[in-house]
């Protein structure tokens, strides 16, 4: 039990120094560069007058993009946790099994209505659209579950799911006005640019609403991963669960798409990195974990995406597909060797 202990304590201190470390680096990067003293007065709120760019650039940009960041990495890495708990498959997440996608399309479709009205779209009204079309897709990948016993199958009808949404996503697009094609580009590139302390405050509300709600399910969660009959003989209303388990994740996920666009492969490779550094898939410890494992994740691809080839950015999904999709990789693989060699072992 210390061992344990001792074990959670350094894997989660290991993920808030980097945490620090890529916070001040993230407010450090970019076309102005600053001291860390700097930095230190910029925090604590001292503006040596109303001309003071670095105070602004700190406080108006970069701030604001650090923590949405943080707080949407995080709830797409704790989407993807509770949709593998909901599937029982490692490889099951917002952006593989189409849930991102269709969530795109409802929030394009949403802008594209307001912009050719002249109405700016809120950040509730794109939450609830994403919200709406991530119900969508969750509902098509859940009858195909019902028919389909294999998960290699079910993830193929979720990625075929996702082509079809982006497909009719691009075909809206091609017949909008230019001004609203410019505006959806940007955003279905998937980028945390642009964000202001409005979008913060809400998305912290909301996704902080939800991970709480799934934090109070870790028990009957755990009781899950133990198989239905377990969790049935412990009191767990299996068809309550499961439907709260759709809505948590379907809320995150359409959060995420709304104010970034869809980011790849983070709501796979966290929750299984993150079970490999604490070394349990118990809830109680991987959910806390996913959040700050997911806000560390997207933090670090931000960072790349903004500097490696600056002035030019990149989008943040192509990042995190190039840092996530190893990972993945390598799980498929390394479940698939301990299989076979079970069955020689067998």
């Amino acid at each position: 039990m210390k061992k344990t202990s001792a074990r959670y304590g350094m894997a989660f201190g290991l993920l808030g120094a980097l945490l620090v470390l890529l916070l001040v680096w993230n407010i450090n990067a970019g076309s102005v560069h600053l001291s860390p003293g700097e930095i230190f007065r910029i925090l604590r709120g001292v503006c040596l007058g109303e001309g003071d760019t670095n105070y602004r650039i700190v406080w108006g940009i970069r701030l604001p993009r650090i923590l949405a960041a943080l707080i949407l990495g995080g709830a797409l890495s704790v989407s993807g946790f509770l949709l593998q708990t909901f599937f029982a498959n490692p490889i099951a997440g917002p952006y593989v099994l189409g849930i991102s996608s269709g969530a795109k399309l409802t929030v394009s479709l949403t802008m594209i209505f307001l912009l050719s009205r002249g109405m700016v779209s809120g950040s509730l009204a794109l939450i609830l659209a994403a919200f709406v079309g991530s119900l969508i897709s969750m509902g098509f990948v859940l009858l195909i579950s019902r028919r389909v016993r294999k998960m290699s199958i079910l993830v193929i009808c979720g990625v075929m799911i996702g082509y079809i949404c982006s497909a009719v996503t691009d075909f809206v697009v091609t017949f909008a006005e230019d001004s609203n094609i410019v505006n959806l580009h940007n955003w279905s590139l998937g980028s945390f640019s642009g964000m202001s302390w409005d979008n913060v405050a809400v998305m912290g509300a909301v996704v902080g609403v939800t991970v709480a709600l799934a934090f109070l399910l870790s028990k009957p969660i755990g009781a899950y991963q133990m198989g239905e009959v377990y969790a049935q003989n412990m009191g767990v209303n299996i068809k309550a669960f499961r439907v709260a388990l759709i809505l948590l994740s379907s809320v995150l996920s359409a959060c995420v798409t709304a104010f970034a666009g869809p980011i790849s492969f983070v709501g796979i490779a966290v929750p299984h990195l993150m079970k490999s550094l604490f070394r349990t898939a118990k809830p109680i410890v991987i959910l806390p974990a996913c959040f700050l494992g997911g806000g560390v994740f997207c933090l670090f691809c931000d960072l790349v995406a903004r500097t490696v080839f600056a002035p030019t950015e990149l989008s943040i999904s192509s990042v995190t597909a190039v840092f996530g999709a190893p990972v993945v990789i390598y799980m498929m693989v390394s479940r698939r060797a301990k299989g076979a060699s079970g069955g020689n072992l067998s």
